[in-house]
Formats: C-alpha cells, structure tokens, sequence
C-alpha cells in the first residue's frame, strides 16, 4: 500500500524511497516486530480469559522432563504472527503482485488448519485434534489450488514444473509434468508444514529457527527477484519475487515479536495456528523462487527434527511386527522424539549429575539449536555461489 507513495517522488523527491526493496523489506520487519511488542500483552491476556490454555501429551516421559508445567499456558498465539505478518505486508507489499497474495492466502489457510487442530483439542480437552488423514487432505486440497494459481502467473508459470537443484546451475528435470510438479509440491509443503509443528515443543524453538529461515529465504528471494542478481548467480530469475523479500521481511519481524513473548519462560505458545501457518508459508516461498531443496540445508533442524519421529515410529513397528512386543525404551534410537525431547533428557540428566539445576536444560537446548540453525541458514546462503 505505501508503495504507491512513490508515485508522488516528483512533487516530494523523499517519497522515492519507497520503491527500493530494501527500504520497505526492513520497514515491513520493523512494524510487524513493533505490533507483536503493542499487541502480545492484550492477546496473552485475552486468551488467558477466554482460557486458551496448552494442552500437553499425556505421557509418562513428558511428566519425567517436567513439562506438565507448561499446562493452561496460553496457547493458539499463532494468531499474533498472523495479524502482524499480514497487516505488515498490506503496508509494505506492492498490493498488486500475485506471489505476495499467493503466500499470504498460503500463510492464513494453513493457520486456519491449526486453528482447527488447537481448537479441537481445547474442547476434547487432549493433545489429539485433527487426525492426520485430515490434515493431509486439507493441505493437499491447498497444493491443488496453490498449483493452478502458480500456472495462472506468467511469473512462475515458466519455472513451477522445473526441479532445481542446490549446486546445479540448470533445471536437473525441465519438465515434471502436471502429476511431477503436484507431487514434489505437495511433499515440500506437507513436509515442511509438519516438521515445523513437530519443532514447536520447547519454548522459543520453533519461532527462533523459523527466524532463521524467514531471513535467508528473505536473501534467496531478493537474489531470485533481481535480474541482474540472478544471472550472475545463475539461478532462476523470477519476475517479482522481489516482493516476497519484503514479505519475508515482515514475516521476520513478527516472528521476532512473537519469540519476545514466547522465550523461555514462554507466555504464550503458538500452537498449530502458528506452526502450521510458519511451515506453509515458508515452503510456499521456496516453491515460488524455485528454492525447495535447499530447505533441507536452510531448515536442516526442521529435517532432523521430523526425521527422529520417522525413525522412532518405523524402529518400533518393525519390532513389533517381528517380535509382537513393544520396543523397550533403552533400546529406541532416540530416548524421546522429536530430536529436541532427547536432547533435553540428556541435557537434565547430565545437569543433575554435575549437581547443576536442570530447570535450564530446556534453554541450552533452544539455544543450541538457534546455533545450528543459524549456521545452516548461512551454509544454505552459499549454495548461491558453489554452482
């Protein structure tokens, strides 16, 4: 919206300000942090009274690292990241680019899942909420209606049935054909969308590597918008997806403002509203700048975190099936899943023995994790130059 101030440079030469990416992909940063600082006080509070508390799994492991603790802490603070994200980018975003309202229209139906899910487990009172099946529906339903949207934009028409590949200056595949391009679509998506929820476990953890993120992929989008960038580069120049570095700015400052309220102790959590919301958002950014594989490096604690759940789950059915027994605790992969419970046991454990507090266990983890989260956003940065 304030884009169009641009227009008036020849009457007030400042104005022209408003035209550079960078400006505005700051500023949108900057409004979005500063309504999450005004508005996460109310909202906490609000949802305190409407008794929107955490509903935490049921299990004697979660009783063991004390997380019965974080239970009746306010939760579907996804809402907060939501508001601020997209009034920013109305403010800040060229109104008439489709890739901005693309990964906005993403970004809310995919909190609008989570918001379900959390709402459902509120009334049942459990930490169930929609079943899986449905959740891969409703977001399969999406890659349907994003994918059309895509091929409708001369932009991202030319590249969406494309496979890139970090490393590889051309198109690995040219063409992957409608059915190809569906499903690398919908794995990116779902993937990403479901690893970002399995992260959301501790406090700061999900909202601190999504930060990362936003700002490398707030780069990737700035490079893949600018032609002259992107020649250099050699990676594929979509026209205005310069636009969504700006919407990648404002995604950072509300992810920024969220984790004021959500650091350790949290006071709100985000929930599925959120996380759901987070991990759509950012893979539908990569699908659209042609960057979906380099998540894998960029998010490369998101893989780890989902690819613990896929290991302890297969471990333990394989053993089942040939034994009939469950898999006894001491022989899993990993003592707790996702990655981060079993780090954090390990963490308390290693606490207790060094006659240490373990109550800080639970930060040192987060914070490591940011470590490496941070390092792999760069590492993921430098697949721009090794091609």
């Amino acid at each position: 919206m304030l884009y169009y101030l641009s227009y008036l440079s020849d009457l007030f030469t400042p104005l022209n300000v408003f035209r550079y990416v960078t400006v505005r992909a700051f500023m949108g940063a900057g409004t979005a942090f500063f309504l999450s600082l005004l508005l996460g006080r109310w909202m906490i509070a609000r949802l305190r009274a409407l008794k929107v508390g955490q509903v935490v799994r049921q299990e004697k492991e979660m009783e063991a690292i004390g997380h019965g603790r974080k239970s009746g802490t306010p939760t579907m603070g996804g809402l907060l990241i939501l508001f601020t994200t997209t009034l920013a980018s109305l403010l800040w975003c060229h109104s008439s680019n489709p890739q901005v309202w693309i990964v906005l229209a993403t970004m809310l139906f995919m909190g609008g899942v989570g918001f379900v899910d959390d709402w459902m487990k509120l009334k049942e009172m459990n930490s169930k909420g929609l079943k899986e099946w449905q959740k891969l529906a409703l977001q399969g339903l999406w890659v349907v209606v994003a994918f059309i949207a895509i091929e409708m934009v001369p932009g991202t028409r030319v590249h969406a049935r494309e496979l890139m590949v970090p490393f590889f200056k051309a198109p690995v595949v040219a063409d992957l054909t409608v059915p190809g391009a569906l499903a690398f679509m919908f794995l990116v998506l779902v993937g990403t969308t479901n690893a970002v929820n399995l992260t959301d476990g501790l406090d700061g953890l999900a909202a601190g590597c999504m930060n990362s993120i936003s700002g490398a992929y707030l780069v990737l989008a700035y490079v893949a918008g600018n032609v002259v960038f992107a020649n250099y580069l050699q990676v594929p120049s979509i026209a205005g997806a310069h636009e969504l570095a700006v919407f990648c700015g404002c995604l950072l400052g509300a992810g920024l403002g969220f984790l004021w309220w959500n650091a350790y102790p949290a006071k709100v959590f985000m929930g599925d509203t959120g996380s759901l919301a987070l991990g759509g958002t950012i893979a539908m950014v990569a699908i659209l700048i042609k960057q979906e594989l380099t998540l894998l490096i960029v998010g490369l604690v998101f893989v780890g975190e989902a690819g613990s759940v896929l290991i302890q789950r297969a471990t333990c059915r394989l053993y089942r099936r040939f034994t009939g027994q469950g898999l006894p605790p001491e022989r899993r992969p990993f003592r707790m899943t996702p990655l981060h419970h079993h780090f954090e046991i390990i963490s308390k454990e290693r606490a207790k023995a060094e006659g240490r507090p373990p109550d800080a266990a639970e930060n040192s983890v987060v914070i490591r994790f940011w470590i490496v989260s941070i390092v792999c956003a760069l590492l993921g940065l430098a697949t721009l130059k090794l091609r």
